[in-house]
């Protein structure tokens, strides 16, 4: 199976196309793409999302119409980002019927602090905003990698708490807050990888984001002018 995976949740956002598919003994006989090519950019809202497609393609020497499955980082981190993965993808599927997958980009992150041997408990760290994260943890070691915390969001205090007594602090510039982490990035070739032998394919529709707060509002007093 041809997959085109999309990874723009952090400020680095990447595109892969994985192919050619054999079984690995290390992961069950679960099928991992026998080949990866990958585009990155570090701009953020700046990346040229299309030029990255059209960069990996080129790569793989494949046409649009080739792609079999596209594989969407769902978050949680870049609302926008994740939000625009999500819209090619549901352009794509709409004009070719291309199977879509979402997977969330916290167990891209533990996959990926796996395959840079970052071992032990880690917790894979998002900035949320407001003085929070995201925040799941995992054991892991260089054959299997397990979470034992869900994702949800902690303050501050609750993660410097867990780096203090030991556990690993990993995830995009998670440096910024806690000096003693480790800084890298979810990645499109990794999303790929772990889609290689998924089936849950779904709508379009069905793809929502990553986003653990719940949305609330705010009622106006009576009388009280809204500006627009």
């Amino acid at each position: 199976m041809t997959i085109l995976a999309l990874e723009f949740s952090s400020p680095q956002r990447s595109v892969a196309v994985a192919f050619g598919g054999v079984p690995n003994a290390a992961r069950g006989g679960a099928r991992v793409p026998k080949k990866i090519c990958e585009a990155v950019e570090a701009g953020g809202r700046g990346t040229n999302a299309f030029g990255m497609i059209e960069n990996v393609l080129a790569q793989a020497k494949i046409e649009r119409e080739e792609v079999d499955a596209i594989a969407i980082g769902l978050g949680p981190g870049s609302y926008t980002g994740i939000r625009s993965a999500i819209a090619i993808a549901q352009g794509w599927q709409l004009a070719l019927g291309t199977k879509l997958v979402g997977i969330s980009s916290a167990d891209c992150l533990a996959a990926q602090a796996q395959a840079e041997k970052i071992f032990g408990r880690v917790n894979v760290v998002v900035d949320a905003q407001r003085n929070e994260f995201y925040a799941a943890a995992h054991e892991i070691s260089e054959t299997e990698r397990k979470e034992i915390r869900p994702l949800k969001i902690l303050a501050f205090a609750e993660l410097q708490s867990r780096a203090g007594s030991g556990e690993i602090l990993a995830g995009p510039e998670v440096t910024r807050r806690f000096p003693n982490g480790k800084d890298f990035f979810p990645r499109a070739a990794m999303l790929a990888n772990l889609a290689s032998d998924k089936n849950n394919f779904v709508p379009g529709e069905k793809l929502e984001p990553i986003y653990l707060r719940e949305t609330s509002f705010v009622k106006t007093s009576p009388g009280s002018t809204v500006v627009f």
